[in-house]
């Protein structure tokens, strides 16, 4: 498929992701001077695939699912499973790609790969109608409950600024390497929910969050001493307006991307930029990314970044 360094830029328009476009013709990977010369990717982006491909060539380009999964690792995937919606709804992650990263993980010889969310309705309705719970176990992994206050222990949140302590799900503790998975979406609160965001989804009283000041809680669990190995955001379809719920079908948008990086602040800052191809989103609007950046957990500047893209 050839394309024009405009139509180029325009779909994939993420900042600091556009600086070396060395092959617009028959694009397969476009990378950085850096990744050229063997430092590790940091970002990648994805374009025009479907989910399981567009992860498989990601993790590629990451260095492979072995640069982040051991033989016997115990594995944990946190998705976005909010409430009992189809998957064309945008609601929930797709369930293409959790598969995808099940199998990758248990193919790099995990013991056990565990998915779960602390789901906002009945959790068994949300896993199944949203098709993670068949696409898991098909792929050989197990769904685990969120939803029960017995799975979650206090760990203690010292560089945090308001949130000083929170009660988070054994299967984030007691694993090897745990992977983030959002979808990208619009939020009445926060305005985007993506990465760093997903972490509510890992602790039990979600409503404290709102009680301290959201925006802040959110920055202050992304200081778990144990962060996430991967961050991977489905932008297959994405909720542009009324989310974090949505309405209806005129809600999603199909784009096809997916998002990568081992930056959870970069990784938002790269998804945000890319939701505003469809609708306007300033960053400063998203005030969690800053609050991030001051607590270190990542940059907001993605040209500190070594970045690929590919066009499948």
């Amino acid at each position: 498929m050839k394309m024009t360094r405009h139509e180029f830029l325009k779909a994939v328009a993420l900042g600091g992701l556009s600086t070396t476009l060395a092959t617009l013709g028959e694009i397969s990977l476009l990378a950085q001077e850096g990744a050229a010369k063997g430092k590790p990717v940091d970002l990648v982006a994805l374009l025009g695939g479907e989910p399981a491909p567009m992860f498989e060539k990601g993790i590629d380009a990451l260095g492979g699912i072995e640069r982040f999964v051991k033989k016997g690792d115990r594995v944990t995937i946190k998705p976005n499973i909010c409430w009992d919606r189809r998957p064309e709804l945008a609601v929930s992650t797709n369930p293409e790609l959790i598969g995808a990263i099940v199998r990758a993980c248990k193919d790099a010889g995990a013991q056990e790969v565990v998915v779960f969310d602390n789901t906002c309705g009945n959790w068994r309705a949300c896993y199944e109608m949203s098709g993670i719970e068949e696409a898991t176990k098909k792929a050989g992994g197990v769904m685990a409950q969120g939803n029960e206050q017995r799975y979650y222990r206090e760990v203690a949140l010292p560089k945090g600024v308001v949130l000083k302590s929170a009660l988070v799900h054994q299967a984030i503790l007691d694993c090897d390497v745990w992977f983030n998975v959002p979808i990208l979406k619009n939020h009445g609160g926060a305005k985007m929910t993506i990465a760093m965001k997903n972490l509510m989804g890992i602790v039990w009283d979600r409503r404290e969050f709102h009680r301290k000041g959201l925006d802040q809680c959110i920055a202050d669990i992304g200081t778990i001493d144990k962060p996430a190995t991967l961050n991977i955001v489905d932008a297959y379809r994405i909720m542009k307006t009324n989310g974090p719920r949505g309405l209806n079908e005129s809600d999603v948008e199909l784009a096809k991307a997916l998002i990568m990086s081992t930056d959870p602040v970069a990784v938002d800052v790269a998804s945000t930029k890319f939701f505003n191809q469809f609708v306007e989103m300033p960053l400063s609007n998203v005030k969690y990314l800053d609050m991030g950046e001051k607590l270190q957990l990542g940059t907001t500047n993605l040209d500190n970044l070594v970045q690929e893209r590919v066009r499948l």
